[in-house]
């Protein structure tokens, strides 16, 4: 058997070989691996990463935020996982696993417009037992008195499970677990992907080397549209733009959480400092440039900050900061993971989409893939309504709370 990598032909004989090849090496790919090994996988692995520094990967340039706030159970299962991994950092990571969780809740806002839909999400949270509380605006004002409450007619507030903590040091957990599991990481960037009789054999790098694979998995972030395309696939997954922006304020609110108002904009406290954020418009928004990371500055000053002096009188005198901007994995479709095997080709398997949810829920998805691919079944959490089919049929599966 002769594989076409790299644009010539390949002798497997020649060429490296593994039994999975996962494509993306950040917090989706090392969860993957990570739980492919605790589900008992003992073949080998290849973990491709583009960007082994992660400097421009999603992972490391998202606000790093947990919530159990989402519209859908099947998401709050997810992120109620990740929770859970938090709870038993040590005894899993090691006495020395630390990811400064900060669980301070989160705070989503809404207008007289939007309460139906708040009510209405805060029901399935409630069912999914997420300890969520749902307040008029006296009450939000009289827990929070620097909060402007003008236009809003209910909040949802996280009383616990929803916070915030350091991605790095999250991801640098997984890379080093997996550093101990016998997980090979190679440097590259996927080119191109082999197949053969309806099945993935392989991917090709930039550099001219080739891998042999039994299984590949797309876990990709904003790119995984690119390289389904490599595999003759189709995912509507692309890189959307998000800028972050720090700025200061005389005022300190201990007991802010992550406050999202009616326009979508967030905030909240990052130590000394406040982090912002999430005025552009989701739906009318387009692809990003893969190489653009400058922070929206006009955003900021036009958009974000009047908003926030309005919403938070305390924030009308601030001094702004640095800033950076990174890249969601935004799916097209309903803003949603994709997640399982193509139909056509059972051995690609997806995992991307999340749409700014993917740190979070990443480790739950990756076991979710590893259970799938060891065990033929889903077994801790049941994923099938993230499955590709919905995609080939144009049938949207949609998360109303996108941040």
């Amino acid at each position: 058997m002769k594989l076409f990598l790299s644009g010539e032909i390949v002798d497997p004989e020649n060429m490296a070989a593994a039994d999975i090849v996962i494509i993306g090496g950040a917090i989706v790919g090392s969860s993957i691996a990570y739980f492919l090994r605790e589900e008992g996988f003992r073949g080998s692995i290849a973990l491709i990463e583009q960007d082994p520094h992660f400097t421009f990967s999603a992972t490391t340039l998202s606000a790093a935020s947990i919530r159990q706030q989402f519209s859908i159970a099947q998401n709050i299962r997810l992120s109620q996982f990740t929770l859970g991994l938090f709870r038993d950092l040590k005894t899993r990571f090691g006495e020395d696993a630390d990811i400064g969780f900060r669980e301070k809740g989160y705070l989503i806002l809404a207008s007289a417009a939007g309460r139906s839909v708040l009510e209405h999400n805060h029901a399935v949270q409630r069912a999914e037992g997420a300890a969520i509380a749902l307040e008029g605006p006296e009450a939000l004002h009289r827990r929070f008195p620097w909060l402007n409450t003008e236009n809003i007619a209910a909040g949802a507030y996280g009383l616990e499970g929803e916070g915030w903590f350091d991605a790095h040091a999250w991801l640098a957990l997984f890379r080093r677990a997996l550093k101990e599991r016998k997980v090979d990481f190679v440097t590259g960037t996927v080119s191109t992907i082999a197949a053969m009789n309806g099945r993935a054999a392989g991917v090709g790098l930039s550099s001219g080397e080739a891998i042999e694979a039994g299984t590949v998995v797309n876990a990709a972030g904003p790119n995984a549209g690119r390289v389904a395309a490599l595999a003759g696939l189709a995912l509507p997954v692309e890189p959307r733009k998000r800028s972050v922006f720090v700025f200061e304020a005389r005022d300190r609110f201990d007991d802010m959480p992550l406050l999202v108002d009616p326009s979508g904009i967030y905030v909240r406290p990052e130590g000394s400092v406040y982090i912002t954020g999430g005025a552009e418009p989701h739906a009318t928004d387009k692809a990003a440039d893969p190489k653009d990371f400058e922070p929206d500055w006009p955003l900021f000053e036009e958009v974000i900050w009047p908003t926030l002096a309005g919403r938070i009188p305390a924030f009308e005198a601030i001094r702004p900061g640095r800033a950076w901007a990174g890249h969601y994995d935004y799916n097209t479709l309903d803003q949603n993971a994709v997640i399982g095997p193509h139909p056509d080709m059972r051995n690609f398997f997806f995992c991307n989409g999340f749409s700014g949810h993917g740190l979070q829920q990443a480790p739950a998805a990756g076991r979710a893939i590893a259970e799938l691919i060891v065990h033929g079944v889903y077994r801790t959490i049941d994923c099938s309504a993230f499955g590709y089919e919905r995609i080939a049929e144009g049938k949207p599966f949609r998360e109303l709370n996108i941040i």
